[in-house]
């Protein structure tokens, strides 16, 4: 599988992240609406048997990859810094890649510093019909996040594909028509409209300087579970999605999913031998065999991440077993 990197600039409030799994998931329905349901059906054919046709990253700030999960004594820090600051630093130029792992978090940037996002609360409500106005219960008046974007803002999608079941050119077409009808919530009203800007790009990363690589680093959530990555090496948060239908399926009357739990993006998994060629990381959870879906059984979800191969020294302080942030 070859990774592309594709850049998508916001036209509007954001109802739902930009989250890879999430962008799977609605990339799939789309491709189901262009290509027809045979066509993905043979796409999903092995996907959990570890053979995903693409596997899709979080939108990342352009040029930017997260800063490692790593604890904080993996972190060069200087006389006088403020952990506070050092905390929110969780973007990492790509450019830093070439630095040695211990100056990252010194290197890497908040969020504030690319671009300020502007959370708020969007009133709805609904009318009653029998006396045209709100009232209590389920017409009580309520709100709904959104996220405003830095106007001109853009952010980086990977995707590690298998051009042979998918072309690129089918990849773009259908994250174009995502991006002009809307993604995630309130697509209906307006929100989740980005625009494709330019054309895809292969991506071969840069083995570090640093050393031979040892560790990947994910760019989505994933699945980590039974796949052999050391414990105690390894290092990652968790967090639990709570997921639901889209498209057609909303009005299946029960659009929720079972919960799964997955790492975040920006985990760190030490493999028994590493293959930088390998784009993805992970292993599809659903289908029938363990339905992740009640009204539909042969529903996938992704546990997969595309990931990028990086060293990290193995000192006392990164392989200690009290270093390990979270374990799954």
């Amino acid at each position: 599988m070859q990774t592309y990197r594709l850049t998508l600039q916001p036209l509007s409030a954001l109802g739902t992240p930009l989250a890879g799994d999430t962008l799977f998931g609605q990339l799939c329905w789309t491709l189901r609406h262009q290509l027809g349901n045979d066509a993905l059906t043979a796409l999903l054919a092995g996907y959990t048997q570890g053979q995903p046709f693409a596997v899709v990253s979080d939108a990342l700030p352009q040029g930017h990859l997260p800063l490692p999960s790593l604890p904080s004594s993996a972190w060069q820090a200087e006389a006088g810094s403020d952990r506070k600051v050092l905390k929110k630093k969780r973007w990492l130029p790509l450019s830093s890649l070439r630095e040695q792992l211990p100056k990252w978090q010194q290197l890497a940037q908040a969020d504030s510093a690319l671009g300020a996002t502007l959370e708020r609360a969007q009133p709805h409500n609904s009318i009653n019909r029998q006396t045209g106005t709100t009232g209590t219960g389920m017409f009580a008046p309520y709100t709904m996040g959104q996220t405003w974007l830095a106007p001109g803002s853009q952010f980086d999608v990977y995707v590690a594909l298998d051009s042979a079941r998918l072309s690129v050119a089918q990849l773009q077409a259908a994250l174009t028509y995502i991006g002009q009808h809307g993604y995630g919530r309130d697509a209906s009203i307006g929100l989740g409209k980005f625009a494709l800007v330019g054309e895809a790009t292969p991506v071969t990363w840069e083995l570090p300087s640093q050393g031979t690589p040892n560790a990947w680093l994910t760019l989505a959530p994933c699945a980590p579970q039974g796949l052999g990555f050391c414990p105690v090496r390894s290092h990652w948060h968790s967090v639990t999605r709570f997921g639901r239908h889209g498209d057609v399926a909303v009005q299946s009357g029960t659009p929720f999913k079972r919960p799964v739990l997955l790492a975040k993006t920006g985990s760190v998994f030490w493999p028994e031998q590493l293959d930088a060629r390998r784009a993805f990381i992970g292993q599809g959870l659903g289908g029938t065999a363990a339905p992740v879906s009640l009204t539909l059984p042969e529903t996938v979800q992704q546990g997969y991440a595309p990931v990028v191969p990086i060293h990290i020294p193995e000192t006392p302080e990164t392989i200690a077993a009290s270093a390990v942030l979270e374990r799954v």
